[in-house]
């Protein structure tokens, strides 16, 4: 694959740094390719370009900007297979995932907020002889920072909405996953955005701060961990910058005794090992009802044990390879810190080498199931962010509420029982953003996702991130005379 560069003033550009960085393909531990890093002179580009395009951009009918939105989307599905394939390479999850959710669920953004774009509307205030009306206008040039889990459906969650509201967007992708990016700028550009209204910069987290510091960005937008998240918010405080915080979680799935168990060992696996468990909304912490734990555990081995791991390439396989070496490393030191806290090691817990010498050096773990007697074990209660599953024993409802609520994070949660007057009355008790109630990690683009308490500030999706992506200003007609106070 040839070099990877910039994107920016509608076409791909030669970075100016002189710095070149690797994209690795996580099922090989290979070199895909070299990728440029922008510089600070090209930063001072790319935003001299995202303000000529924004000018452009935010004078156009909505209609009109609902219109090239469509045509994106229209775009991106044709695309399908092809770009699935490039996000596979990059990131290794299987392709089995990425052919029906990466690219499809980042097309249903851009598709869902083109047809939002002409229905953005402010409000009217009748005041008597006078009256005011409020406008919601779009913030300027906004940055998104992406994660490596999903790198194309992050830069769509972003990049649709901002677009609609009529801001500039200027996206960097997490170093580790960069490919994807450059694609959509050119999938925008051919669907009719004007040049310099979505632009892709390269490189370390050097790149993301020149981003987060730089006045004439207005806000940022972050998917990532929670350190980088409170870093981001701390810089951005320095001019004031509209921030949209998307951290991570370690989420509760609680099981009650009434709950149908295959369903509720389904939404388990779905919790914990889709994209080899690199989802930050996953729910790590299985909380189980004493009365169906032993026959919760068996079919829960039973059906793990079904998973393919390897090639994800291969249509067969459900776990792929963890992003890169060091994650790899880290995952399993969680894994030998499980087995030392004194944990039940039920299944998995090894780095596993498919036969194919093709893959035989990725990064890949065994989906793995801990059945953990304390709450305060590491691996139940530190994010690991890997195919690693605690289960934990509950015995009384309100017990349970207060252990999942236990908790710095509050992205997501689950609750399986056939009882919906508990379901209802458990979901309203617990401290987080996003709840399912006999399912787990659906995120239409309709509703709103992000978290409570550490896990996040703000909205991805729904109408909610209209709000995030536009200001109010408020105007005063005066019908009448001034009602002037003071002698004449």
């Amino acid at each position: 694959m040839e070099l990877q560069k910039l994107f920016y003033d509608g076409k791909i550009q030669e970075a100016t740094s002189g710095n070149v960085f690797q994209t690795i393909n996580p099922a090989t531990g290979e070199v895909i390719c070299n990728v440029q890093e922008a510089s600070e002179k090209d930063m001072e580009l790319v935003i001299k370009s995202a303000k000529a395009g924004f000018s452009k951009w935010s004078s156009m009918a909505p209609v009109e900007r609902g219109r090239i939105l469509q045509r994106a989307a229209s775009i991106l599905r044709s695309r399908n297979d092809e770009l699935a394939a490039l996000e596979v390479l990059d990131t290794g999850k299987p392709i089995s995932e990425a052919m029906v959710v990466d690219v499809a669920s980042g097309a249903d953004a851009i598709e869902y907020y083109a047809g939002i774009a002409a229905a953005i509307h402010g409000a009217y205030h009748d005041l008597g002889s006078s009256f005011a009306y409020v406008r919601r206008q779009p913030l300027g040039i906004c940055a998104g920072l992406g994660a490596w889990n999903y790198p194309l459906q992050i830069a769509c969650w972003k990049s649709a909405p901002a677009l609609a509201c009529g801001n500039a967007m200027i996206f960097k992708p997490s170093e580790l996953t960069p490919l994807t990016a450059i694609k959509l700028a050119e999938i925008y550009t051919e669907a009719g955005l004007p040049n310099g209204v979505f632009n892709v910069v390269q490189g370390s987290s050097k790149v993301g701060q020149m981003l987060v510091s730089d006045s004439s960005i207005a806000k940022i937008s972050l998917t990532g961990a929670v350190g980088t998240g409170k870093k981001v918010m701390a810089a951005a405080a320095e001019t004031l910058k509209h921030v949209t915080l998307e951290l991570g979680g370690k989420s509760p799935i609680i099981i009650f005794p009434d709950a149908n168990i295959e369903e509720a060992v389904n939404g388990a696996i779905l919790g914990n090992f889709y994209t080899q468990g690199e989802v930050c909304s996953n729910g790590t912490r299985v909380f189980v009802h004493r009365s169906i734990k032993d026959a919760f555990l068996k079919l829960l081995i039973e059906k793990t044990k079904r998973l393919k791991i390897g090639d994800p390439m291969n249509e067969e396989t459900h776990i792929g390879a963890l992003i890169s070496k060091e994650h790899l490393n880290k995952v399993l030191s969680y894994i030998e810190s499980g087995k030392r806290d004194g944990s039940t090691l039920c299944f998995g817990g090894n780095r596993y080498h498919p036969k194919d010498p093709a893959t035989t050096n990725g990064f890949f773990v065994e989906p793995t199931i801990f059945d953990v007697s304390s709450d305060d074990d590491r691996i139940a209660c530190e994010e690991i962010f890997g195919p690693v599953m605690t289960v934990l024993t509950f015995d009384q409802e309100d017990e349970v509420i207060q252990r999942a609520n236990n908790s710095a994070f509050g992205l997501a949660a689950g609750v399986f029982t056939s009882d919906i007057k508990r379901a209802h009355r458990v979901v309203n008790e617990l401290n987080a953003g996003v709840c399912w109630i006999n399912n787990y990690n659906i995120t239409p683009v309709e509703v709103p996702f992000g978290g409570f308490k550490q896990s996040g500030i703000g909205r991805e999706n729904g109408w909610a991130a209209v709000h995030h992506y536009t200001q109010m200003k408020t105007v005063y007609v005066e019908m009448d005379k001034i009602d002037y106070p003071y002698p004449g």
